[in-house]
């Protein structure tokens, strides 16, 4: 109830509600609620305990008022009430203690303001006309410090190929190296692996949001969120086998855009048959990751999802990641493999099998657990690569300023000692 007023609220939530212990006060308010235009119906028999068991399977109303006068402990209760009440909601209190040290607390802890007993037509009224206008007035947000934010997928060519190790790898990345808040959503339901890796349980969070996605807001996101490190927040789930995917994507949507306001940075391991069944969740995916081994199926799928992506989602920039490269014994050449896709290589991860078992054994992702691998070194020159993109570099230059060999040297100090070596040692 004290968090951010946030705009695009679901229009299932009533204008006002009112919880009001004794009968003289709901006399007094419900006339000024019929003057409103609200219905009077909505003012419940009940203090602030029946609010908490109604608000806690229902929406919460643009307007509330909450009666304090049975409560024994007015501001735990309150907190009750926040633990169920959507942000954005303009909270009114009632109660008939004359207290100005607890009204300073009430006002502290989120409320709009507290009346006090015997309620009076013009005092109710002046109240919810007041609170009304909070809640209608429009909210100016400053462009100039506005969060930055990207958006990738990681997405796997097949099953295996490693795409949730980089996924948990770059989230890790970007919080403990980059400082960068950061969510890692990962919407393999019922196998997904973004928790195993961090060494966490995935609670309910992930479950909850698909069986309830109106009740997604940032303090659901808040409370759902599983904390990895200071700047790392995972969504998770380990859904029963028993339980089918039935949902028809809102709710991913929806915590996409939470994401949006809450974090600078978003990675979503994103299984390759997402694409097939919600498609817009790429609306706002700034990069794609697409990480194949270089083998004959993993050529077919990385054109057929190339393909789908400039179809389907224009907007986005894709990397190609090969990863658990061999040289030399490769099904397919990176020569070929690029003619095949008919684009480059973005980035080739080395398979480095005892840095990955390295990575199991202590709980950590693979980033952070092999640092000083060949291996772990590549995938911090793609988070390098996608921050560049969300510094608004094109990402084919984002990579090139990473990859290129030439790119690590002086260029002009090199031809210049070139030109000073004495003629002798030339030959």
């Amino acid at each position: 109830m004290n968090a951010p007023w946030k705009p695009g609220t679901p229009g299932n939530r009533d204008a006002f509600n009112a919880f009001i212990c004794d009968e003289a006060a709901l006399d007094v308010l419900r006339p000024v609620v019929i003057e409103l235009g609200w219905q009077p119906e909505k003012c419940n028999k009940g203090g602030l305990r029946n609010a908490v068991q109604s608000l806690s399977i229902t929406a919460s109303p643009n307007i509330l008022m909450v009666d304090l006068s049975e409560s024994g402990d007015p501001l735990s209760d309150i907190n009750a009430l926040a633990e169920v009440c959507e942000p954005g909601t303009v909270v009114i209190a009632v109660g008939q203690v004359n207290d100005v040290r607890l009204y300073r607390d009430l006002i502290a802890s989120g409320i709009h303001d507290y009346l006090l007993k015997p309620l009076s037509p013009g005092q109710v009224r002046d109240a919810l006309v007041n609170a009304q206008a909070v809640f209608t007035a429009p909210k100016h947000h400053d462009p100039a410090v506005a969060k930055r934010h990207i958006s990738t997928a990681v997405i796997g060519t097949r099953g295996g190929v490693g795409a949730s190790t980089l996924a948990t790898s770059l989230a890790w990345l970007f919080s403990a190296d980059e400082k960068m808040p950061t969510a890692l959503l990962d919407l393999d339901v019922h196998f997904g692996t973004g928790a195993l890796a961090l060494d966490l349980e995935p609670g309910r969070g992930l479950t909850d949001a698909i069986e309830n996605p109106g009740r997604i807001d940032g303090l659901f996101i808040e409370r759902a969120m599983i904390r990895a490190n200071d700047q790392l927040a995972i969504l998770s789930a380990e859904a029963p086998m028993n339980s089918p995917l039935m949902t028809d994507g809102a709710a991913f949507v929806q915590l996409e855009d939470e994401f949006r306001q809450a974090f600078e940075m978003t990675v979503i391991d994103l299984p390759r048959n997402m694409l097939i069944n919600f498609p817009h969740l790429l609306a706002d995916v700034n990069v794609v990751l697409l990480v194949t081994e270089m083998t004959l199926a993993g050529a077919r799928d990385a054109i057929r999802i190339l393909s789908w992506l400039k179809t389907n989602a224009a907007h986005v920039q894709p990397i190609v990641v090969a990863n658990r490269v061999q040289a030399g014994i490769a099904e397919i050449s990176k020569a070929d493999f690029e003619a095949s896709i008919e684009r480059k290589i973005g980035f080739s991860i080395p398979y480095d099998i005892k840095a990955a078992t390295n990575a199991a054994k202590l709980g950590q992702t693979f980033a952070d657990a092999n640092r000083s691998s060949k291996a772990g070194s590549v995938i911090r020159d793609i988070a390098k690569a996608v921050m560049g993109v969300s510094d608004g570099e094109v990402v084919d230059h984002a990579i090139k300023a990473k990859t290129s060999l030439l790119g690590k040297f002086d260029l002009k100090a090199l031809m210049a000692k070139k030109e000073k070596t004495p003629a002798s040692a030339k030959a």
